[in-house]
């Protein structure tokens, strides 16, 4: 079977650093680690199923991007504010969360076929 290896592969480093959230959250009290941790653990699933999708539609690998972007951007802040104290920038967790739901729309809307950029081969 034919993946798209770096969804694969974000798939699975998604999850193991949800499973570290998860271990990092249940030693502190503080901070926002327990709010990344499902958020990760969700998207590794996700970027598993997007590592096939994406190898039959370009619009699922856009919202793929899409997502990562959005992780970046979101989950970076959140860690910033823990472990440097400050935020990446301005607005970038809202920014980020945006993106998110953007990601998660353009994929929606490639399995309803609303979306469907010339399929690779």
């Amino acid at each position: 079977m034919d993946i798209h290896r770096i969804f694969a592969g974000l798939g699975g480093l998604f999850g193991a650093a949800g499973i570290a959230a998860y271990a990092a959250a249940a030693h502190s009290a503080e901070g926002h680690v327990a709010t990344i941790a499902p958020i990760l653990f969700i998207h590794a699933p996700a970027f598993l199923a997007l590592s096939i999708l994406a190898k039959i539609s370009r619009a699922a690998s856009f919202g793929g991007l899409v997502l990562i972007l959005g992780l970046v951007l979101f989950i970076g802040d959140l860690l910033s504010r823990d472990y440097a104290g400050n935020r990446l920038f301005a607005f970038a967790a809202p920014l980020g969360g945006s993106l998110l739901i953007l990601g998660w729309l353009v994929v929606a809307a490639t399995a309803f076929g609303a979306l469907d950029f010339k399929h690779q081969r």
